[in-house]
């Protein structure tokens, strides 16, 4: 095994006050830094002095062979992942290509995690996702538009809250249509649904409306979307999905 480390680093929603201090020392540790440009341009006052190397989107596959490739010279390498490596980030792709490559060729692997999109948007919505959620992309780059409507079915049927990622690009427009008409068939037009973009950013903005109006609203491949399960009720301006205690709140 090689005396190299590849270290997968979540940097979290964007700003650096949301990177966690491992992060950040692992960050300062490594020789070489591998990442998404709109990543690395996140955290650009962490990247003096570094070997910095950027690429663009849909070159993920590459920027990870790469990344092990750097590591198994005998580099330490941070390959940054924008949220949680392990929620739709890159980790799973390094392991996926690691598993091809003989263990001797190999580096060492870490994890840092960050705090995920999910993450953070809950937490500028206020309490949606207290009870049971299902997260679903709905980007059918990877996973067919068939697959991703049945899991749609299955989470609105189940009630749960549903995080909807990736929901609309400029190229795929439909997507979001059809998991709002998937979701009005099992929850009222009047469910709340949080939306918020550029999460924890300078340019964030949070917007609260319902299911059947949620359309209306702007949405793109920098939202995130959350909607509702039966339960849930908007409060000042928040979104709050009850954990379920049996002790019953009479709101004001």
């Amino acid at each position: 095994m090689s005396s190299g480390k590849l270290y997968i680093v979540g940097i979290g929603p964007g700003g650096l006050e949301h990177l966690t201090p491992k992060a950040k020392g692992i960050i300062d540790e490594a020789q070489v830094i591998i990442g998404y440009k709109t990543y690395l341009d996140l955290i650009e006052p962490l990247l003096m002095g570094k070997e910095v190397i950027s690429s663009g989107m849909r070159q993920e596959r590459d920027r990870c062979a790469r990344a092990i490739g750097l590591a198994a010279s005998g580099k330490i390498v941070a390959l940054i992942s924008g949220g949680d490596p392990g929620i739709y980030g890159m980790a799973g792709l390094v392991f996926e290509l690691a598993s091809s490559t003989p263990p001797d060729r190999l580096p060492l692997f870490e994890v840092i995690p960050g705090i995920a999109a999910l993450n953070a948007c809950a937490s500028r919505l206020g309490a949606p996702l207290m009870h049971d959620f299902a997260s679903i992309s709905l980007s059918d780059l990877l996973t067919p538009r068939e697959v991703i409507e049945k899991r749609l079915e299955a989470a609105s049927a189940a009630d749960f809250v549903i995080v909807l990622y990736n929901p609309k690009s400029k190229a795929r427009t439909e997507q979001i249509v059809k998991a709002r008409d998937i979701v009005l068939k099992y929850r009222h037009g009047n469910t709340p649904v949080g939306i918020v973009r550029h999460a924890t950013r300078a340019d964030e903005t949070i917007t609260i409306t319902m299911l059947s109006k949620m359309l209306d609203n702007h949405i793109d491949m920098q939202s995130t979307v959350i909607i509702g399960n039966s339960q849930t009720f908007v409060w000042q301006g928040l979104l709050v999905t009850p954990r379920g205690y049996t002790t019953q709140v009479d709101r004001l």
